[in-house]
């Protein structure tokens, strides 16, 4: 069973104040504490895995200096880096993390109060986010991956977050596999014979037979279909980067991509439920 943190004795007889604050970066009490789980875990393999990251992360180690060591020396943002690139090393070589090893790496970040957190597949840093969202969203990843006809819907959607609130962001990318999700999980059920159906067709398939499907929710004036396409309807329209024109393109930002994902996962979970239907 999962508790609070008990609050400080200062702040519980009132003595000072309780501030929860998230700390972005490497805040000094957590510096050498995460120095130190560096030098663990880079160290192993005769510190091979630390010469690799070093070259990676372009930085340069002097002669006579074990590079694990200096790996685990830096600090801020390359510090982060550099967590992130060890941990999402053995996925590369379809290893897994040391359980032992990602959940000291948990502890450190969750006691520390800092802003980012563990993936849930151990293999890199992410934004940490209220744990409701988070879990509703890997409970659809779980449904979409349990459904045969949902494609790789789950693989789209782990792919849209990790690429939105891992610890270096990219919006387009996460908002175009937040779509992708769509695709696979509706495929089934609005264009099943289009073999290259997108979400743009899909949405012209409801729009010319809308009769043929319904959803769990009653809509108004007897158009069962209208909360669905409305929500499709804002993902494909909200990506502004998706083709090319005289003008200059627009990069989604990142709220963007963010909101993108919920509207996405939101989707992508009526589909494999069965909120989504095609009638006889």
């Amino acid at each position: 069973m999962r508790t609070s943190p008990r609050r400080r004795f200062s702040v519980r007889l009132g003595l000072a104040d309780d501030v929860d604050a998230l700390y972005e970066g490497v805040p000094d009490h957590l510096l050498r504490p995460l120095q130190q789980w560096v030098y663990e875990y880079a160290n192993g393999a005769e510190g091979e895995i630390a010469r690799i990251m070093c070259l990676r992360l372009r930085i340069t180690v002097p002669e006579q200096t074990n590079a694990a060591w200096h790996l685990s020396q830096q600090k801020g943002t390359i510090l982060l880096d550099a967590v992130d690139a060890l941990l999402a090393f053995p996925l590369e070589l379809d290893l897994r993390n040391d359980s032992t090893t990602v959940f000291a790496l948990t502890m450190l970040l969750d006691n520390a109060g800092s802003a980012y957190r563990v993936a849930d597949d151990g293999g890199g840093l992410e934004l940490r986010v209220t744990p409701g969202v988070s879990e509703a969203l890997r409970q659809t990843v779980t449904d979409a991956a349990a459904a045969p006809s949902a494609g790789s819907a789950a693989d789209h959607l782990t792919a849209a977050w990790r690429a939105a609130y891992g610890l270096h962001p990219d919006p387009v990318g996460a908002y175009s596999e937040a779509i992708k999700a769509v695709e696979c999980a509706a495929h089934a059920v609005i264009q099943p014979n289009h073999t290259r159906a997108t979400l743009g067709t899909m949405l012209g398939e409801l729009k010319g037979a809308r009769h043929k499907f319904s959803t769990a929710i009653p809509a108004p004036a007897g158009d069962p279909i209208t909360p669905v396409e409305a929500m499709m309807r804002a993902l494909w329209e909200g990506q502004t980067s998706r083709h090319g024109a005289c003008t200059a393109t627009v990069p989604e930002t990142l709220e963007a991509a963010r909101a993108g994902i919920h509207l996405a996962a939101t989707l992508v979970q009526w589909f494999v439920s069965g909120a989504v239907i095609r009638t006889p």
